[in-house]
């Protein structure tokens, strides 16, 4: 590979140029190992962030992206493999309930997932509030399960797309997390890393999502489904409503909760929804002839959950964590709920302890917000609106000023669809 002059680069992305792929791929090369300081990349993704990436450019910066580390094959697997991606939102649970569904339809699931920061919760947080269950695996117990149960959720480990690592902490501290082409790469090369034959994309969109802005998120979702397609990966983007938080509850355990009863064959309607949906898509995508809400009615997909939590250590049948301290916020006047904003139901949850502000923080297992009432409800005076749980009394101040702002009462009231566009 041919090495360059990095602040020529920088310059070259700064005034609009676009990379070659030889480029792209050494400025990945060069920044993982340390040839590229954190000052000169800083640059560039600033500049990125400014000017954009052209289609080829973006693969091959994605490509790089998966070849700075190593990439998992599952195709010695007996059934084909998918996996779902959510951009993150508020009470976005849809992971628990649905590997284990997918995996019960027969598709293996190999479901790498993270750590919640700011107001959306992580899907490793929320499982490690079932006792005993343990994030970390090696790639050969990660083989194992998928072999034996069809479906793993687990930490991404340190082997896979190592330079996205770099580029995400960086991205953090620098004010250039939100372009479009740094996101979608930074996903993309996660996922086509992972090794997974058929990815389907849950991009949101509201007051609770990353990319607030519809036509953001639309052009989010069609950039990733356009990487995943280039890399051979069959692709398909559900762009979803968060204005709204999914479900009833925020937080780690009450979610676990709340995935269960799903699981179960109740829960709220949202979370079924949107849950069928994606598994729909998942298991289409893989070519594997099932339909998900029967295997959800028939219990296979609880004892598929059972099985996957077990195999990780954790007891299926324990009593999840309670909050030592809970409150009830109730309305103070008559009338129908116009909205509730997700932004501030998860930030309320985060003040309450459910979230972090930093990677290194502790969280709590029992911590979040519970939600009594629906958009379009019609409540009285002194009705219970929502139920605020801590473990720390002094958070339940800055909890409820938050809470109380989420829920609107007013005249009338109706959700947007929950699923907006489908996008292939």
């Amino acid at each position: 590979m041919h090495a360059y002059d990095t602040v020529e680069l920088i310059r070259l992305k700064r005034d609009g140029g676009r990379f070659t792929a030889d480029q792209a791929r050494w400025l990945i090369a060069a920044y993982t190992t340390g040839e590229i300081a954190d000052e000169q990349m800083s640059a560039l993704a600033m500049a990125v962030f400014f000017t954009g990436m052209a289609d080829e450019e973006l693969a091959a910066w994605t490509q790089a992206i998966i070849d700075s580390g190593e990439r998992l094959d599952f195709s010695r697997l007996g059934r084909p493999t998918a996996d779902k991606h959510s951009t993150g939102g508020v009470g976005d649970k849809i992971t628990l309930p649905l590997a284990p569904l997918v995996a019960a339809c027969g598709v293996a699931v190999p479901q790498l997932s993270g750590r919640g920061l700011g107001h959306t919760g992580g899907t490793l947080d929320k499982l490690e509030s079932i006792p005993g269950w343990r994030a970390s695996l090696t790639n050969a117990e990660m083989y194992a399960q998928l072999e034996s149960v069809g479906a793993v959720i687990c930490a991404a480990g340190s082997g896979l797309a190592p330079a996205d690592k770099k580029l995400y902490a960086l991205r953090d501290v620098t004010g250039t997390v939100e372009s479009i082409p740094l996101i979608a790469s930074s996903i993309m090369g996660k996922k086509i890393a992972e090794g997974t034959g058929a990815l389907v994309l849950d991009v949101k969109t509201g007051s609770g999502a990353f990319m607030k802005e519809e036509e953001s998120a639309r052009r989010l979702a069609e950039t990733m489904v356009r990487l995943g397609t280039a890399a051979g990966v069959t692709t398909v983007a559900l762009l979803t409503d968060m204005d709204t938080p999914l479900g009833r509850t925020a937080g780690n355990a009450l979610e676990v909760g709340e995935a269960v009863e799903v699981l179960a064959g109740g829960g709220p309607a949202d979370v079924v929804e949107l849950t069928l949906a994606l598994a729909r898509e998942m298991v289409q995508a893989a070519g594997v002839d099932a339909d998900p809400a029967d295997v959800l009615a028939s219990g296979r997909a609880m004892d598929a959950w059972r099985r996957m939590i077990a195999a990780q250590g954790g007891d299926p049948a324990a009593p999840l964590p309670v909050a030592r301290h809970q409150q009830v916020l109730t309305a103070t006047s008559k009338g129908t709920i116009t909205r509730i904003d997700a932004w501030e139901v998860g930030l309320a949850a985060w003040r309450l302890g459910a979230g972090r502000a930093r990677k290194e923080d502790p969280v709590q297992a029992a911590a979040g917000v519970e939600l009594h009432v629906s958009v379009g409800d019609t409540v009285r005076a002194g009705q219970p609106l929502l139920t605020l749980h801590t473990d720390t009394p002094d958070r339940m101040a800055r909890g409820e000023e938050a809470a109380r702002r989420a829920i609107t009462i007013g005249g009338t009231g109706t959700r947007r669809p929950l699923i907006l566009d489908r996008i292939s």
